[in-house]
């Protein structure tokens, strides 16, 4: 055997056994613990149409973000009046985006218009009128930044999800744009779709706000409510009567902190109770804020607040807090895991509802597997059969390369952490009758060699540098479709894509390289002087 045979077959028996060794988590899981550590791990992932799961169409309530952006600026816009004593009768949101604000005086008409110029210039005039009771002003967003931030509310939304889900721990979940204000979710092997929506549609606006202690809570609930409060409640379930109680509270609107602070939030023990509470800490701007909270309000009531529901209200009996907090509840330990996981993730800018849900069940995943399994059998099977009878020897050589070209397309996919979908099925489906045909045509360019009275070894030699090009250029050509499906298809061409990319790349380099190993070992090891062609 000459040298460069032998490295080429050491080379070949290498990138076989990398394929061994990446399918065979995918095959058993008895294997030992050094081999989970020391060897890859990773199973071939099967996708939402295989293995079951939920399909998920979103959509992202965008007028609910212009309004929020809106009341939020209000809110700014009366701090500022507030602390430059200038009075108005009342300030309140017109609409999805204007605001309108009564009774200011004609005295502040100047320091109030210098005001808008200065830190609301994004806002429009849109009018002022001078009546009896004071001007009336008109302000709002201007078309384009209403789109704009309709635009980046499911932007931003998109990308709050695919966070969530990723923590959530699914693999290879499908999140994608699907129109102007609607996500795609797709979630393969999700065992509980009710927990996982939740996760996914909580809105998870962390706010921090003062209790009203100064007012009385019970004339409150009369309908008596002072200005610049609101009643929320808090929930706590008692084991007793297995029932959750609503505690009501009268709480300040202003929102002294919101959850954007947030840079870490973890599930802990506490230590008295035995309870799972989350612990956050704030990053640099939240940690100065929460102390100047904390040294401005203490003695206080400070109520954590989460989508409107009360989950603490302790009283700040320090000044300095370091940069951390703990938000308790009556928790289960998954209602602490999913409340932290929100926290990590962001808020959502606006509500997401359900526009349209569907479960892929086991038992359908189960179908399209075997169903799957038995077509790339049967058509394999065929394919084998045709080309031993009809090339003999060659032929063998030949299946063996498709064998072996369908075992580095399933290691591929286990490498690279790709799903395995059912249109992937097809892709591979179709690429044992494609790993064929670069091998047809370099036989029959033997054949031609052969007929023409060249010995074995030079018919070989010409056949496979004469159809080198023609295998080239067709597996190229194919090659860029699948690369462009991959790049413009949705969730099921791109699983056919990526099986298809795969597996045409394999049955390119066993169709030069191997199969002319074996030929090349047979004529210059085993002195074969005619092959049955």
């Amino acid at each position: 055997m000459t040298k460069s045979l032998k490295w080429r077959f050491l080379l070949t028996g290498l990138v076989l056994l990398g394929g061994v060794a990446f399918l065979l988590p995918t095959l058993t899981d008895r294997l030992p613990d050094w081999w989970k550590k020391y060897m890859p791990a990773d199973k071939v992932l099967l996708g939402l149409d295989l293995q079951g799961g939920i399909h998920l169409i979103l959509e992202v309530e965008v007028k609910k973000a212009l309004e929020s952006t809106v009341e939020r600026t209000i809110e700014d816009i009366k701090e500022e009046l507030r602390k430059k004593d200038i009075f108005y009768d009342r300030i309140e949101r017109e609409g999805e985006s204007r605001i309108r604000i009564d009774g200011l005086s004609s005295s502040d008409r100047d320091r109030f218009e210098s005001l808008l110029s200065e830190q609301y210039g994004n806002l429009k005039l849109y009018s002022s009128e001078e009546g009896e009771r004071g001007i009336q002003y008109v302000l709002g967003l201007t078309d384009r930044d209403a789109r704009d931030i309709q635009e980046k509310s499911v932007d931003q939304a998109l990308e709050t999800i695919r966070n969530r889900i990723d923590q959530y721990g699914v693999s290879e979940p499908t999140i994608q744009r699907q129109s102007d204000n609607r996500i795609l979710v797709q979630l393969p092997g999700v065992k509980d779709p009710d927990r996982a929506m939740k996760l996914i549609g909580q809105t998870a606006v962390l706010e921090f706000k003062i209790v009203d202690d100064e007012h009385s809570l019970d004339e409150a609930l009369r309908g008596n409510v002072p200005a610049g409060s609101e009643v929320l409640y808090q929930r706590i379930y008692d084991p007793e009567t297995n029932r959750t109680k609503k505690i009501p509270m009268l709480i300040k609107k202003r929102t002294l902190m919101t959850g954007d602070v947030i840079s870490e939030a973890r599930v802990e023990m506490s230590r008295q109770f035995n309870q799972p509470h989350v612990a956050i800490r704030f990053n640099p701007r939240g940690s100065r804020l929460f102390d100047q909270i904390a040294e401005e309000n203490v003695g206080k009531r400070l109520a954590i607040i989460l989508d409107n529901n009360i989950y603490s209200a302790p009283v700040i009996r320090q000044n300095r807090y370091g940069g951390s907090a703990v938000i308790e509840g009556d928790f289960s330990m998954e209602e602490a895991h999913d409340l932290a996981i929100v926290l990590r993730a962001g808020s959502l800018p606006a509500p997401v509802r359900i526009a349209e849900k569907r479960a892929v069940g086991p038992s359908l995943g189960s179908d399209s597997i075997r169903q799957g399994l038995i077509s790339t059998l049967v058509g394999g099977f065929l394919v084998v059969v045709f080309m031993a009878l009809y090339y003999r020897t060659a032929g063998i050589v030949a299946d063996v390369s498709l064998i072996l070209n369908l075992l580095l397309i399933m290691a591929s996919l286990a490498l690279f952490r790709a799903t395995l979908t059912l249109p992937g099925v097809a892709g591979i489906v179709l690429t044992l009758g494609m790993a064929v045909d670069a091998n047809v045509l370099i036989y029959e360019r033997i054949r031609e060699e052969l007929r023409v009275g060249k010995t074995l070894r030079a018919a070989v030699d010409a056949g496979y540098k004469r159809a080198t090009l023609t295998i080239l250029d067709s597996n190229i050509t194919t090659l860029i479709a699948a690369v462009v499906l991959f790049q413009f298809g949705t969730g099921p061409v791109k699983g056919f894509a990526v099986t298809l990319s795969i597996g045409v790349f394999w049955s390119v380099i066993l169709a030069i390289f191997f199969t002319r190993e074996i030929f090349d070992y047979l004529i210059l090891v085993r002195r074969v002087k005619t092959l049955a062609v």
